[in-house]
C-alpha cells in the first residue's frame, strides 16, 4: 500500500517550501518600505501678498475692479439725485433763499398759534355778541352729547321707577 501512494520528489518539496519562505520574506520587507503618500512633504507655499497689481478675476487687477465699482456707485448716486431732485444748493444766493423760506414758514406757523378762536373773530355788526356767535364743530358736538346724556339719564330713571312700582293684579 505504500507503493500505491504517489511520492513527491524531494526537490519539488524543497522548491515549494522555498517559495513559501521567499514570499514570507518579501511581504515582511515590502511592509517596511514607506508609502510615498504618507511620506512628509514640504509645507504649503504662502500665498502672495495682495497688492494693487494682484489679478482678482477676469484678468482685471485690483485697482481696476475698485475703479469700476466706484464708478458704478457714483452713477447710482447721481441717478437717484436726479430722480428725487435732492440737489445740494451751490450758490450763496440759493442758500440764502432757502433760509429765508424756512424763516417765513416758521413765522407763519407761530402766527397761526396766536390766532384767536373762530367765535371771537365772527361777530355780526348790530347783533348781540352771544346770539350771533358761530358755533364751532367742537361746541356743536359737546352740546349734542350733553343733550343725549340728559335724555339717557331721564330714560334710565323712568325705567328704574317703573320697575319698582309694579301694578298689583289679584
Amino acid at each position: 500500500m505504500v507503493a500505491d501512494e504517489p511520492v513527491c520528489p524531494p526537490q519539488l518539496l524543497l522548491r515549494g517550501w522555498g517559495a513559501v519562505l521567499l514570499s514570507q520574506c518579501l511581504s515582511s520587507v515590502f511592509s517596511q518600505i514607506p508609502d510615498p503618500e504618507l511620506a512628509p512633504t514640504d509645507p504649503p507655499k504662502k500665498p502672495d501678498p495682495v497688492t494693487s497689481e494682484t489679478v482678482v478675476f477676469w484678468g482685471l487687477r485690483l485697482w481696476q475692479v475698485i475703479g469700476i465699482f466706484a464708478m458704478f456707485v457714483l452713477a447710482v448716486v447721481i441717478t437717484l439725485c436726479c430722480i428725487f431732485k435732492c440737489r445740494i444748493p451751490r450758490t450763496k444766493k440759493e442758500i440764502e433763499a432757502r433760509h429765508a423760506q424756512r424763516q417765513a414758514a416758521k413765522k407763519y406757523a407761530n402766527t397761526l398759534e396766536t390766532v384767536p378762536p373762530l367765535n371771537e373773530l365772527t361777530e355780526i355788526p348790530g347783533s348781540t355778541p352771544e346770539a350771533s356767535a358761530v358755533q364751532t364743530v367742537c361746541e356743536q358736538v359737546q352740546t349734542q352729547s350733553a343733550n343725549n346724556s340728559q335724555l339717557s339719564v331721564a330714560r334710565v330713571s323712568e325705567e328704574h321707577s317703573s320697575s319698582l312700582t309694579l301694578p298689583e293684579t289679584g
